[in-house]
This record gives C-alpha cells, structure tokens and sequence, in this order.
C-alpha cells in the first residue's frame, strides 16, 4: 500500500447536482459505506445552464443529507479541476456512478486522466437499477415543459419541493436548454 493513502479513506463524489436525483442519493448512500469520509463536491460546468445557483444546490444537499445520511457526508461547492479539489481535501478517491456503457466509455477515460495526473483513483459504483435511465438532464427537460409531479419516482421530494418553487418564481419557466450533448 502506498504510505500516503493510509489512514482514513475519503472519497469525493463529484457533480453539478442540477438537479440532485434518485439515483445520486443512492450511489451516496451506497459509497457512504465503503469509505470513512464521503464529501459530495457540488461544481459547476460553464457549457450547461443552471437551474439552481451553486449555494442553492449546495444548500438543498446538505438539507436532504441530514434527513437521509446524518452528519456522515459532507457538502462543500469547488470551482476548478476536480483533481484539485479531490487533492485540496485530501481524498483518495473519486466516486462515480455508472448508468450504462456509455457512462462507463466517458467515466474510463476521465479516471485513467486523473490518476494519470493526480494520482487519485475513481471507483465506480453502478447504479440501481430503477435509477438506469435518470439523468439530470432528463429531469430538466421534462421539468421546463411539464408537470413537475410526474418527477416524483426520480427524485427526493425535498428537491421535487424546491423545483416546483423555482419553477413558479420564474412565471413558469426554467432556465434549460440542452446545451451540449454530453451526459450529466
């Protein structure tokens, strides 16, 4: 083992968390156990519009952690390279959900790139398989021109509560627009 990894194991489970869905919470869940320290690092990717600002997704995180994992997950907001962040709080890891085969193609090469230059290794959990088919991106379309209730199987209902909000504080619409073709 390498002498910098011993002690105890935190990983970073890196997103922009726009909106946070089903299926996040349980990759959270499930990695909560496999590491002593678990911080769920809320960024922001300049090619996708936000729904909710930074401190508000950080904000309804640390809400819903405290009902669903106690105080055993942290929250915190990073702008940058995650690598950098990862290194800043002393992780060892990142965690990363993988839905399909085209998670997997993108999520191998970012992990080969970050242990490559960081040094850091990525650990992939694969999801639920209730959760295969969510995305945030999908969650965002459906919420700019629909009934925001229909979301329900796919999120927490805090954060349902608070999309709905947002929703009617912008007369209705949402700030959503597929951007770049690239999964969430």
């Amino acid at each position: 083992m390498n002498p910098k990894h011993d002690g105890p194991k935190t990983a970073l489970f890196p997103g922009t968390f726009d909106p946070m869905s089903n299926g996040h919470l349980d990759v959270i869940r499930r990695g909560q156990s496999l590491f002593d320290r678990l911080i769920v690092a809320v960024g922001r990717n300049p090619a996708k519009r936000e729904v909710f600002t930074t401190d508000e997704r950080v904000d309804m995180i640390r809400e819903l952690l405290a009902q669903e994992c106690g105080d055993s997950v942290e929250v915190a907001s990073f702008t940058g390279l995650t690598v950098d962040f990862a290194k800043k709080v002393g992780a060892t890891a990142i965690l990363r959900g993988i839905r399909n085969v085209t998670d997997l193609n993108f999520e191998f090469q970012l992990a080969l790139t970050n242990r490559a230059i960081a040094d850091v290794e990525t650990v992939f959990i694969m999801t639920g398989e209730v959760h295969a088919f969510t995305s945030s991106t999908l969650i965002k379309q459906i919420a700019s021109g629909g009934d925001i209730d229909r979301l329900a199987p796919l999120m927490p209902e805090l954060i349902l509560r608070k999309l709905k909000e947002k929703k009617d504080a912008l007369g209705g619409a949402l700030p959503w627009a597929h951007v770049d073709h690239l999964k969430e």
